[in-house]
């Protein structure tokens, strides 16, 4: 099995400019109000139900690996070696990972609410209540966290060496349906990528053919030299 055949991998590698764009949009949200009167109960409050509350559902159920949150693949369509990565998705590692992004979105949100100011003549929500700029700032806290595990788990698994088995057996149709969070209308349907053999595994099959020719033909070599020494004895 080669993970990096599998197109949703790639895919969800857009995160890594996604994210910036998200923080950017977080930025101009929380500069159309001012702080209230306890500004570091609102972040916390607003980190807990944006990024806290995602992570602890990850944890439990991890983003499948075959759902982009507004599409997915049919579950009763997917091939083996889906149900082979989504398998993949429950380890320790991959958890810890996720929920080390989920907790470096405290400070990130917190110095950006201190700093957001600077943006409010680009803001889109100029004037508007505190309540409404904190309640916008919880589903992109959301969709970060989510984005942040994706991202973690394709690069895991595309880092992953070729044929290699995998740690646990594919999960079942129902384990995938209570084990995994899976996101978005069963729409997409994508043909695995054809990865090219490289240069460097072709290169011992042509040494091997000339490996061959100079066996196959050393022995009229040696016949040839062998009946030369029979005519220089005749000769003498």
């Amino acid at each position: 099995m080669n993970p990096r055949s599998e197109p949703l991998l790639w895919l969800q590698l857009v995160a890594l400019g996604a994210i910036p764009l998200e923080l950017l949009g977080l930025v101009l949200v929380l500069a159309g109000s001012d702080p209230g009167p306890l500004p570091g109960l609102e972040r916390l409050l607003t980190w807990a139900i944006g990024a806290l509350g995602t992570a602890i559902v990850l944890w439990q159920r991890p983003a499948d690996v075959c759902s982009l949150l507004l599409v997915q693949v049919p579950i009763k369509g997917r091939s083996g070696a889906q149900l082979s990565l989504t398998a993949m998705q429950g380890s320790l590692a991959l958890k810890l990972l996720m929920a080390t992004g989920a907790v470096a979105l405290l400070p990130v949100f917190w110095w950006i609410d201190q700093h957001a100011a600077l943006a409010t003549p680009l803001s889109p929500m100029a004037a508007s209540p505190r309540f409404v700029a904190l309640l916008v700032a919880c589903p992109l806290l959301a969709l970060m966290t989510w984005q942040w595990q994706q991202l973690v788990q394709a690069t895991a698994l595309l880092t992953r060496k070729p044929n290699t088995p995998p740690e646990c057996p594919p999960l079942s149709l129902q384990q995938l349906h209570t084990q995994r969070l899976s996101l978005g209308l069963p729409v997409l349907l994508l043909s695995p990528l054809q990865i090219p053999q490289s240069t460097a595994s072709q290169a011992p099959s042509k040494l091997e053919a000339s490996v061959a020719d100079t066996v196959a033909i050393q022995p009229e070599e040696t016949a040839e030299q062998a009946e030369s020494a029979d005519l220089d004895q005749q000769v003498g």
